[in-house]
């Protein structure tokens, strides 16, 4: 759904959930044992004046999930509930039913047992008709399974090829006779157009395809589709020229956006909703020498907050902000460059802490990540809504907890630490290139040394690297040439540094990074060491090839590296002599702190990462 009207494809889990009588699920409702006989007869008392069946209700009103729901009627039904994940579907045997009577029964192929019956999964199995054809056409022995309607979506969707063919088979009826691309008629804009068709599989297939952000970029001769797929821009399909002025008008009637301003920057965001998720998009358009170029980026909305161990923390560097985070006041502050991460630490730290006797507030440019309960502020300059003049603002709304996007001037720096000294723990951010360099920073925007030491409680550094495809990952004996680079720049050589390495690897493992092997496909031992107290084992690398889960490249996802900087006596006393930030990292290091390189070099030996990616993201630090 995009402001109300997506695609047809969009689908309301209520609406397209089997349909199971008020008897019954009346019956499940009272056997969960979760409601009470007067909910109940409220419910039927709600659902008879609103006309509307109980599972419609009982749904819309999250009174239990729709997996909860099938998972009790299962059992009441004696059909097995089944949960699958749709990316991990092999096409072959998905395509044993065509696409057209899949969606036709929203029912999908997603296994064949050694013995050849073959695993169906069903929103309804209950529907005779479409079980009676299916057995006509794949034999009689299926095994039937009720599944979520966003699983079989899921599941619906991998029959889609790839975007090019998608996108030609949408404009096809376009054929040769499009206008110019100045020129945009009402016909171009309307809801069923090639160009509405266009802009819904651009969107698609972002969210399908992991992307962070949709580049449509327009050349010279052509528009180009790009995606941001685990930090790295991938290029997906080139469109004609004459499509990008309808294609850009189209989007900037989703997002609100003026369509006759070209000369000019706008922002704007709309949500979709795919296979059951709900996506925020933020638009920015920009002119260029060759057209107006356009980004969105994709937030789910969906998603819960991860917790800091899905993350990446662990060991000493969670005990450290875990402990940070539950201090009454002071600040603490995370640094990195743009699309590093520290706003998703951020969602997941506020959603830890939020709880109604707690009030949060926030003041972001712009508020990426929707938390509930909480009172965010989105920042406007051209309306006086600066940082500096939101913060002062909040600080009259009685918070407990503050967290301010980013801290760009000295007004806001000098704010945030008043806030942290009357009682407020202050969140934010800092552009600089580790933990220890945030210090001196805050000295440049004229603030008293004695003040950055009594407020700050921890600073956390950090990076995003690519995350090694589990399924296609391989492990390797580097020979001594890769074992002396490696040596090199992490000072092996130094006396105890080994040992250090092997207790901390022996640490990491027992904080489960890297403890478990989830692939079905690719059977290596992740519970044993890379390293000894004298040597390293083992490396890992991305398989070249790839395999179909990681779309070929040998990465799928990405996953933090972290260091972070206990404010301790010891580093206290050296802020306040204005010590320098090297000065600093290394009694940091004397304290405990394991920097990001170091994190990232472990996540490696875990079979996580590359030593690569590592050195790719950290090789300024």
């Amino acid at each position: 759904m995009v402001n109300g009207n997506f695609s047809a494809k969009s689908y309301i889990i209520y609406e397209t959930l089997m349909h199971i009588s008020d008897t019954v699920t009346e019956k499940l409702l009272r056997e969960s044992k979760k409601f009470t006989p007067e909910e109940l007869t409220n419910l039927k008392e709600q659902a008879k004046s609103e006309k509307k069946p109980l599972q419609d209700l009982v749904l819309k009103n999250n009174l239990l999930t729709e997996k909860d729901l099938l998972k009790l009627y299962a059992e009441e039904s004696d059909t097995p509930f089944i949960e699958f994940n749709p990316k991990e579907l092999k096409r072959d045997i998905l395509r044993l039913i065509p696409e057209r009577i899949a969606r036709q029964y929203r029912a999908v192929l997603i296994g064949v047992e050694d013995n050849g019956a073959k695993l169906l999964a069903m929103e309804d199995p209950d529907d005779i008709q479409a079980i009676n054809f299916l057995q006509k056409q794949l034999g009689s022995d299926l095994k039937v399974h009720i599944a979520t309607s966003t699983n079989v979506q899921g599941a619906l969707d991998q029959y889609r090829g790839n975007i090019s063919s998608e996108l030609t088979k949408v404009m096809e009826p376009e054929g040769e006779s499009a206008e110019n691309e100045e020129q945009v008629n009402e016909e171009d804009l309307a809801e069923d157009s090639p160009i509405a068709k266009t802009v819904n599989l651009i969107i698609e297939y972002g969210v399908k395809a992991g992307a962070s952000d949709i580049h449509i970029e327009p050349r010279e001769e052509s528009v180009l589709i790009r995606y941001r797929v685990d930090g790295i821009l991938r290029e997906a399909n080139k469109l004609p020229k004459k499509m990008l002025g309808a294609l850009v008008s189209r989007i900037k009637i989703l997002a609100n956006l003026k369509i006759d301003e070209r000369r000019a920057p706008q922002d704007g965001r709309f949500k979709v909703e795919v296979a059951g998720e709900v996506f925020a998009m933020r638009v920015s358009t920009l002119p260029i020498v060759d057209g107006e170029k356009v980004v969105m980026r994709i937030l789910n909305e969906s998603s819960k907050a991860l917790t800091l161990e899905d993350l990446g923390y662990w060991d000493g560097a969670l005990d450290a902000l875990k402990k940070a985070i539950v201090q009454p006041h002071g600040m603490i502050l995370m640094t990195g460059p743009t699309g590093s991460g520290k706003s998703t630490s951020l969602f997941s730290i506020l959603s830890m802490l939020n709880n109604p006797t707690i009030n949060i507030s926030t003041v972001e440019d712009p508020v990426e990540y929707r938390v509930p309960g909480t009172n965010q502020t989105q920042v406007n300059p051209v309306a006086g809504m600066t940082f500096a003049n939101g913060l002062r603002a909040l600080l009259r709304q009685d918070p407990n907890i503050i967290m301010v996007g980013e801290i760009r001037d000295n007004e806001t720096a000098s704010l945030a630490v008043q806030a942290a000294l009357t009682g407020h723990l202050v969140f934010s951010t800092l552009h600089t290139n580790n933990a220890a360099t945030c210090l001196p920073r805050l000295l440049d925007m004229s603030i008293e040394p004695f003040l950055i030491a009594s407020t700050v409680r921890a600073v956390v550094g950090q990076r995003l690297v690519r995350r090694l495809c589990i399924d296609c990952r391989q492990e390797y004996n580097p020979d001594p040439e890769v074992l002396k680079e490696i040596s090199d720049i992490f000072h092996l050589e130094s006396t105890g540094v080994m040992k250090r390495l092997h207790e901390l690897e022996t640490a990491a493992l027992e904080s489960g990074i890297g403890k478990t092997n989830p692939s079905k496909t690719n059977k290596v031992a992740v519970d044993q060491l890379s390293t000894s107290e004298t040597k390293i084992v083992r490396l890992w690398k991305a398989n070249e090839e790839g395999c179909e889960t990681c779309g070929h490249s040998g990465y799928k996802g990405r996953i933090g590296i972290y260091e972070v900087l206990s404010n301790s006596g010891e580093v206290q006393k050296m802020i306040v002599s204005n010590s320098t930030s090297e000065a600093i990292e290394q009694q940091a290091i004397k304290d405990g702190m394991i920097t990001m390189q170091v994190d990232g070099f472990i996540k490696a030996l875990r079979g996580q990462t590359t030593v690569e990616e590592i050195l790719r993201v950290t090789s300024e630090s």
